[in-house]
């Protein structure tokens, strides 16, 4: 009998990680030829790649002859590049222009993930022609990534999006999921940042953008540049926990608001809203609700699990 073999390919760096895996699961639920590649956790189910290595990524690529690239991988922890400014940059930079001018070599269309932290968050919301002003290293090696890509293959999409939540494997894989624990130990009072504006943004609706500008460019050779795509409910990480506290009728009275810039770690942008109109021109985009999302991604880690079968039978 004949298999149907999808014609459309893609590649997925990063596979393995939060939102590499929704892309992934996203490209192969509509259809396409997908192949993820990861790194530490890849085998048995992505193929392992080191992305430092250009021969093997040159290989991976001629091989598969991808139609579409989108490029996940990447160090996102702000705190973790500041202690470790040149694996980051190795990986953020080098390795993404590497995989830019790999893509250009085949004709593929490379997504690369960037993130609202190329803006410094002082005039939001901000739109694709805003001048970036990155506060952290983070942010700069994200900006500098962008710029490699393009350089490299000036056919190919940056496309900047903000903080991540979705169907987590740990908690702490995510800086939204990996509060869960301080709402529902409600014994212990918890101190919360109320200062920075964050637009909470579930991977499962990044996914969907890739998939609808990766569909959108096979029909259009216009489909390039930078594009922004972002959850549109604003909350700090104290309204964040509060409402996580609220879906699962939990007290909240325990977390505590801080209003003051944290003085720890990485600068933080105070408001990097993104404006999302460009790809909502293009037909592009889909939104979850925080509430339905966050339920959904957070009740595998539910403590009490007396509440599960209250809400699920």
């Amino acid at each position: 009998e004949d298999v149907d073999i999808p014609s459309r390919r893609v590649l997925i760096t990063g596979a393995t990680g939060l939102l590499g895996r929704a892309v992934f699961k996203e490209f192969k639920e509509n259809n396409w030829n997908a192949v993820g590649c990861g790194f530490r956790r890849a085998q048995p189910r992505f193929e392992q790649i080191n992305l430092l290595d250009c021969i093997a990524v040159h290989d991976i690529i001629h091989d598969f002859q991808p139609h579409v690239i989108v490029h996940c991988a990447a160090e996102r922890r702000p705190d973790v590049v500041e202690s470790q400014p040149d694996a980051a940059s190795q990986l953020n930079v080098a390795a993404s222009g590497n995989l830019a001018k790999e893509a250009a070599g085949v004709g593929a269309f490379l997504i690369y993930i960037s993130t609202d932290y190329v803006f410094d968050g002082t005039s939001p919301p901000y739109k694709e022609t805003d001048v970036p002003n990155p506060l952290n290293l983070y942010g700069k090696t994200k900006l500098e990534g962008e710029k490699a890509v393009l350089e490299n293959n000036e056919d190919a999409a940056v496309l900047r999006i903000p903080v991540l939540y979705g169907e987590v494997e740990r908690l702490e894989e995510s800086a939204v999921t990996v509060m869960f624990d301080k709402v529902q130990f409600s014994n212990k009072s918890a101190n919360m940042d109320h200062w920075q504006q964050r637009f909470p943004t579930n991977v499962k609706d990044v996914a969907t953008v890739c998939r609808q500008l990766a569909e959108k460019r096979m029909l259009d050779p216009s489909v390039k540049g930078t594009f922004h795509w972002s959850g549109n409910e604003q909350m700090t990480k104290y309204e964040m926990a509060c409402a996580i506290a609220d879906a699962f009728n939990l007290p909240s009275s325990h977390l505590r608001p801080i209003t003051d810039c944290p003085v720890v770690g990485a600068l933080r942008p105070r408001n990097a809203q993104l404006d999302c109109s460009k790809l909502e021109m293009l037909g592009i985009g889909q939104r979850t609700p925080f509430r339905a999302g966050i339920k959904e991604s957070l009740w595998p880690f539910l403590v009490d699990k007396r509440w599960r079968q209250t809400v699920f039978h």
